[in-house]
């Protein structure tokens, strides 16, 4: 039963993380410096800093999603009260912080975009930091509660 249902969330990951590479595949071709999009001069200085911040960001993002593999298969060896889960849980936390991070510093690009091309850039940056920062603190939560189980595990440990 439980390596069915963790089965199903590393194939979940995974179809998280597909579109997400897709998008990046694609968006190097958006970026085309000929395309006659990013001639316009209100545009012209924003393509790079777009670019740079869309795939900085997606760095945090693939080692979350590999950390979230790794969690699950400590789930799945009988790990998941360890140390080894913390940490993971620990590295996804950070990883989250820093995509908003990234994305924070990316705003005013986005408000610029926005300004120059009507497009929702500014709601898709803050869908963004939003995402990122649930999963953040629920990545704290649950860290914290893990590290409450493996405290109280050992000390029950010594009692017996």
């Amino acid at each position: 039963m439980k390596r069915s249902s963790t089965a199903v969330l590393k194939a979940a990951v995974f179809l998280i993380g597909l579109p997400v590479l897709a998008v990046c595949i694609y968006g190097l071709s958006r970026f085309d410096p000929n395309s006659p999009y990013w001639a316009l001069p209100e545009l012209e200085n924003l393509q790079y800093p777009l670019l740079i911040g869309m795939y900085i960001g997606m760095i945090p993002f693939f080692i979350a999603l590999y950390q979230s593999l790794k969690l699950l298969g400590y789930i799945d060896r009988n790990q998941a009260f360890s140390t080894l889960s913390v940490k993971a849980i620990q590295n996804i936390k950070r990883c989250a912080i820093a995509i908003i991070i990234v994305y924070l510093l990316e705003m005013p690009f986005l408000y610029m975009l926005t300004m120059a091309d009507d497009a929702p850039a500014i709601v898709m940056g803050l869908f963004i930091i939003f995402a990122s920062l649930v999963v953040a603190v629920f990545a704290a939560v649950l860290q914290k509660l893990l590290q409450d189980a493996i405290r109280i595990k050992s000390e029950n440990d010594l009692t017996v």
